[in-house]
């Protein structure tokens, strides 16, 4: 006897049976399954992403929307051409005067954004090089004489932050409340900076009232603490002045100036434990030296020269 498909289904109503099952609740505990496996699949993939927002402050996801606001406009927040920088701060505000203003007339300055004083059509910029503080007097119909203004509002207005990088061009010229400032003509991002500096108040002069003294932000952080106070980098300058007078010094008495290992592989010169570490190419174990004094000695007798 031939069975035919028709034949089948009706003897096994497919449809009927598909639906009997689905009533009867056989899978409603895969289902049940399934269901948690997809909610925890989804509450860790929500974790994941609030731990991700969580690592970045409101500040530094505000300065990532003005990131991508300037790509989005065409301009480059890390262009990779050179920036020619002219004058330092201190040269100018020190060789500036009305007698040689001339030689002021087209000035080229670079540094990192301390202070923003936004005066609706007019900012005053105070910009940190090597050298110290300077004043940008930047002006919105200067800056972009055209009807168009929309590279000022998202460059200047609303894309510069504290800590950014610019270049700046124009002349000197000193302000109504006397402080020698350059006029600027065209502005230039270097660098956008996605994390805030500490906010620590300044006068005119540039003087820190409120420098960061917790150490343990002062060590873990010396890049900022360098940026932030001034006195920092000072000390770094004074203590570079200090080795190369004693270095020349030095080296006008005959005295010849040697390196000595660094990694020792018997320790010795005090009586401290010293560090351990392994040679890899060698297999050896070093020892990173406590003091320099033996090879010192061992360079003067063969010498015979101050060292």
């Amino acid at each position: 006897m031939n069975f035919t498909c028709q034949d089948l289904n009706r003897a096994i109503p497919i449809e009927n049976l598909k639906t009997q099952i689905l009533k009867s609740g056989i899978f409603a505990p895969i289902q049940k399954i399934c269901a948690y496996i997809l909610l925890n699949i989804l509450w860790i993939c929500f974790q994941f992403l609030i731990m991700s927002v969580q690592q970045l402050s409101e500040q530094e996801q505000i300065r990532r929307e003005k990131l991508q606001k300037l790509k989005e406009a065409g301009i480059n927040p890390y262009p990779p051409e050179l920036f020619p920088v002219s004058h330092y701060s201190a040269d100018i505000k020190n060789s500036f005067s009305e007698e040689t203003k001339d030689q002021f007339a087209q000035v080229h300055v670079a540094g990192r954004i301390m202070s923003i004083n936004d005066k609706g059509k007019v900012f005053f910029i105070k910009i940190q090089d090597k050298q110290g503080i300077f004043q940008l007097y930047v002006k919105r119909d200067e800056l972009y004489p055209g009807e168009d203004k929309s590279l000022w509002d998202v460059l200047v207005k609303h894309g510069l932050d504290l800590g950014d990088f610019i270049g700046a061009t124009g002349y000197v010229f000193i302000t109504k409340t006397g402080e020698t400032s350059l006029h600027t003509q065209s502005l230039t991002l270097l660098a956008k900076s996605l994390k805030p500096l500490p906010v620590v108040k300044r006068d005119e002069e540039g003087n820190v009232f409120d420098e960061v003294t917790d150490p343990e932000f002062k060590y873990r952080q010396r890049y900022a603490d360098l940026v932030i106070n001034p006195s920092v980098r000072d000390t770094f300058v004074k203590r570079t002045k200090l080795m190369n007078s004693i270095r020349e010094f030095l080296n006008q008495q005959g005295a010849l100036e040697v390196d000595t290992p660094v990694l020792q592989a018997i320790p010795g010169g005090a009586a401290a434990r010293p560090f351990v570490t392994h040679h890899n190419a060698l297999d050896v174990p070093f020892y990173l030296r406590i003091a320099n004094e033996l090879y010192l000695k061992r360079l003067i007798v063969w010498l015979r020269l101050g060292i």
